[in-house]
C-alpha cells in the first residue's frame, strides 16, 4: 500500500474536518453559548494534525485499489475520532466512546444517541451533532475527493465507498470523477435548502429547520429536541419531511437526468418503480392497520402517522413521530420487516437496498419457473431494460445473506456482552447496521443507547461503519491477503 497517498488523503480529510467546525462556532456566537472554546480547540488540534500530512505528503497521488479500501474504512475512524473532540472539551460528553459512538452514528447517518437530553446540549454542538449528517450523508469521503489533486486515483475511494447496488445498476453519469462528486453535491446542497425554507415558512426555527434538513435529505434521524418531530405534532412539518425522506432514498443519478431533461431514464428505472411499489404498500398496510385498530383516531392521521414511521424506517432515516411500540403488534411487525429494507442503490440511504431485492425475486422466479413449469426455458433477467449478468445475482444473494449472518452473529454477540433480552439485541444490531437508529425493545423509539456497554458501543461503531460502507469495504480488511503485498 501506498502509505504516502494514504497519510495525504487522511490529512485532507482532517483538514475538512476542522474547516467545517467554523459553522457550528459561528452558531455558537450567534446564540451567546459557551460551547465556541471547545468548537475552536478542537478545530486548530484537528486542522494542525491534518496539515502536515497533507503538505508533506502532497506530491504522492497515485492510489492503488488497496489504498482506497483501507481509506474507505479508516478514514471514518478518523474523522468520527477526531469529531468527537468538541463533546469531550466540552463536558457535553464527557467519555471518548460515548462521543465517538455519536459521532459515528451520525457520519454513518444512523441516527442512534447516547443522549438522554439532546435541548440542553448548546446550539453550536448541536449543530455540529447534525452537521455529520450533511457531511457523511453524500459521503464525506466524495466531498474531499472534490479537493483532492487531479489524477490522485480518487474514483477508488469512491467505489470503495459506494453500494454494491451501484454496480448492478452501472451508476455513473459523468466521465470526470470530481465532477460527478460537483454535481452529486450540488443537487444534494439544493434539496436540503428547499427543506429549509419550506420547513422555516411552516413556522418552525431556522436553526431547528437546518438541523432536521440536515437529518433529513441524509436520511439520518438526529433531532433537535428530545421527541423528535413528535414534539412539533404538525401535519405540515410531518408531510414535508416525508417528501424529503422519500427524495433522498431515490439514486441521486436520476436527479441529474431530471435536471438535464432525460426523463426516459427516470421511466426506464426498475429500482425506483419498485421501491415506490414497496412504500405505498407498507405505507398503506401500516396506515389500514392503525386506522383499523382506532390507534390514531381517523383515517387521515392514520395515514399521517403510518406513512412517515414507515417511510423513515424504510429510508433508515429514523425520526419518530410517536412510540410505534405502543401499536398493534401487527404494525410493528410491519415495520420490522421494512428495517431489512433499504430505500435506492446510489441514494443517501443504507440498508440492503431495493435493487438487492428486485435481482433476487426476480432470480428467484426465474429459478422455480425452469426447475418446476419450464426446464428448457431460458430467461435473461432485466434491470432498466439491460441484461444482469450472473455475477451480479451472485453478488445480490451474497449480499444479502451476509446480512443476514451478521444481524444472527450481532445479536449473540450483544446478548453475551451486555446481557440484553433477545429482542433489544438483534434490534440494536439491526438498527446500527442497516443504519436506521431507534430499534425495538431497550433501543426503541422512547429509549435510547446510553445504557449499552463500552464493549457494546464499540461493537455497535463497527456496525454502523460496516452498514454505511455497505459490507465488503470494511470486511475485506479482515482477509490476511489484503495485507500482502
Amino acid at each position: 500500500m501506498n502509505f504516502s497517498s494514504i497519510a495525504n488523503v487522511l490529512g485532507s480529510l482532517l483538514v475538512v474536518t476542522g474547516s467545517s467546525m467554523a459553522f457550528p462556532a459561528i452558531c455558537s456566537v450567534l446564540y451567546g453559548e459557551d460551547d465556541l472554546r471547545a468548537i475552536v480547540i478542537s478545530a486548530l488540534i484537528i486542522i494542525a494534525i491534518g496539515l502536515p500530512l497533507k503538505r508533506m505528503f502532497r506530491n504522492n497521488h497515485q492510489l492503488h485499489i488497496k489504498d482506497g479500501l483501507f481509506i474507505a474504512t479508516f478514514g471514518w475512524i478518523v474523522i468520527s475520532a477526531f469529531s468527537a473532540l468538541p463533546f469531550v472539551i466540552y463536558g457535553a460528553i464527557p467519555s471518548f466512546t460515548d462521543a465517538f459512538f455519536e459521532m459515528m452514528s451520525g457520519y454513518t447517518t444512523t441516527g442512534a444517541t447516547i443522549l438522554t437530553d439532546i435541548e440542553v446540549v448548546p446550539h453550536g454542538l448541536l449543530f455540529w451533532r447534525s452537521q455529520t449528517h450533511l457531511l457523511g450523508g453524500m459521503g464525506f469521503l466524495t466531498l474531499t475527493l472534490i479537493f483532492l489533486p487531479h489524477g490522485m486515483g480518487g474514483v477508488r475511494i469512491f467505489r470503495a465507498e459506494s453500494s454494491p447496488g451501484q454496480v448492478i445498476t452501472k451508476d455513473k453519469f459523468l466521465a470526470r470523477n470530481r465532477d460527478t462528486m460537483v454535481w452529486l453535491w450540488g443537487i444534494y446542497l439544493a434539496l436540503n435548502m428547499f427543506q429549509t425554507i419550506l420547513l422555516y415558512l411552516g413556522d418552525m426555527s431556522l436553526f431547528d429547520s437546518l438541523c432536521h434538513s440536515f437529518g433529513t435529505v441524509s436520511t439520518s434521524g438526529y433531532s433537535t429536541k428530545n421527541m423528535s418531530f413528535g414534539y412539533y405534532n404538525s401535519a405540515y412539518f410531518e408531510w414535508i419531511t416525508i417528501l424529503f425522506m422519500i427524495l433522498g432514498g431515490v439514486t441521486f443519478g436520476l436527479f441529474y437526468m431530471m435536471v438535464k431533461g432525460e426523463w426516459h431514464h427516470v421511466r426506464e428505472n426498475t429500482e425506483l418503480r419498485w421501491y415506490l411499489g414497496f412504500l405505498l404498500f407498507f405505507c398503506g398496510s401500516v396506515s389500514l392497520v392503525l386506522w383499523a385498530n382506532s390507534t390514531h383516531g381517523g383515517f387521515l392521521e392514520s395515514l399521517r402517522y403510518g406513512t412517515f414511521q414507515v417511510v423513515s424506517i424504510l429510508t433508515t432515516t429514523g425520526f419518530t413521530t410517536t412510540d410505534y411500540e405502543l401499536w398493534p403488534q401487527s404494525a410493528q411487525m410491519f415495520l420490522l420487516v421494512v428495517c431489512f429494507i433499504g430505500a435506492c442503490a446510489g441514494s443517501t440511504t443504507s440498508g440492503i437496498k431495493v435493487v438487492h431485492y428486485v435481482v433476487i425475486i426476480k432470480h428467484m422466479y426465474a429459478t422455480i419457473k425452469r426447475i418446476f413449469l419450464q426446464p428448457m426455458s431460458v430467461s435473461t433477467l432485466r434491470l432498466n431494460g439491460r441484461p444482469v449478468e450472473a455475477s451480479i445475482i451472485d453478488l445480490s444473494v451474497c449480499y444479502f445473506i451476509i446480512n443476514i449472518f451478521l444481524v444472527l452473529f450481532g445479536g449473540c454477540f450483544m446478548v453475551l456482552i451486555d446481557d440484553l433480552d433477545y429482542i433489544t439485541a438483534v434490534s440494536s444490531i439491526v438498527a446500527t447496521l442497516m443504519n436506521i437508529g431507534p430499534g425495538f425493545g431497550d433501543v426503541g423509539p422512547s429509549q435510547n443507547y446510553a445504557f449499552i456497554s463500552d464493549t457494546g458501543k464499540w461493537f455497535l461503531s463497527w456496525n454502523m461503519l460496516v452498514g454505511r460502507l455497505e459490507m465488503f469495504s470494511a470486511l475485506v480488511i479482515f482477509y490476511p491477503a489484503f495485507w500482502r503485498k
